[in-house]
């Protein structure tokens, strides 16, 4: 059977077993997820809603299930909605490009590693940008469109299993500069920062192979904060009033 294209989504069936599996392919989104949760402050009010754009197998979810909000997670998969929806989700079937949600319906909108995959990404923001209510807040992270965006996510995490082979397409990876303009160009003023594995974590999570030890440890490592965003960066901004 031939292998799929660079960032096929269909690679995430493939892979549905490893959403949830400690020290599995998915173990570094997990990081990144706790990462973007921190972001995210309590619900504003009753009913609020969170917008979770590429939730895949609902990694957020035990982030956020205590803030207040009304999770409503999309994804292209069924296969990785499934999974979000047993864990508390509400699961939409949707194009980030094109959410099936109305204007200005969305207190807090997330986008975690899903700009990296999307083939137009001003269309995509300008959707994140358009379901957010004003003053809501907009919390992403990505990788960053440079030589060592590409070496450390392709070369070195294919092949040392930090990402699955294939799953990303370096033409696609985003530009802060580019990012950050076309937020503002919908509403929202966008700040970054670089985030990185914390080593004692990576060096861990590489060295102890996925087995019962690692179960029982859970998930082995967490992100912190760089002054580089040169590989992977967060991004936070608030809808103008």
């Amino acid at each position: 059977m031939p292998s799929l294209p660079r960032n096929d989504p269909r690679q995430y069936d493939d892979l549905a077993g490893e959403w949830w599996r400690p020290g599995g392919e998915f173990e570094v989104l997990h990081w990144l997820a706790e990462a973007r949760a921190a972001l995210v402050p309590p619900a504003p009010r009753p009913g609020a809603v969170l917008v979770d754009a590429g939730c895949g197998g609902g990694l957020l979810t035990p982030h956020v299930e205590s803030l207040g909000y009304w999770h409503v997670g999309i994804d292209l998969r069924r296969s990785g909605l499934e999974q979000a929806a047993a864990r508390g989700v509400a699961a939409v079937v949707a194009d980030v490009a094109a959410l099936p949600l109305a204007s200005e319906s969305a207190d807090v909108v997330v986008a975690g590693e899903i700009l990296e995959h999307v083939p137009d990404m001003p269309a995509t923001v300008a959707e994140l940008c358009r379901v957010l209510r004003p003053g809501g807040l907009l919390v992403l992270d990505t990788i960053n469109a440079t030589r060592m965006g590409r070496f450390v996510s392709i070369t070195l995490g294919e092949r040392f299993g930090a990402a699955p082979v294939g799953i990303h397409d370096p033409e696609l990876f985003v530009d802060p500069g580019e990012l950050t303009a076309h937020c503002a160009k919908n509403g929202v003023r966008l700040k970054v920062r670089g985030i990185r594995p914390s080593v004692p974590g990576l060096i861990r999570w590489l060295f102890l192979p996925p087995g019962p030890r690692a179960s029982r440890l859970g998930h082995l490592g967490r992100m912190v904060p760089t002054r580089s965003t040169q590989v992977l960066y967060q991004g936070m901004g608030r809808k103008s009033d």
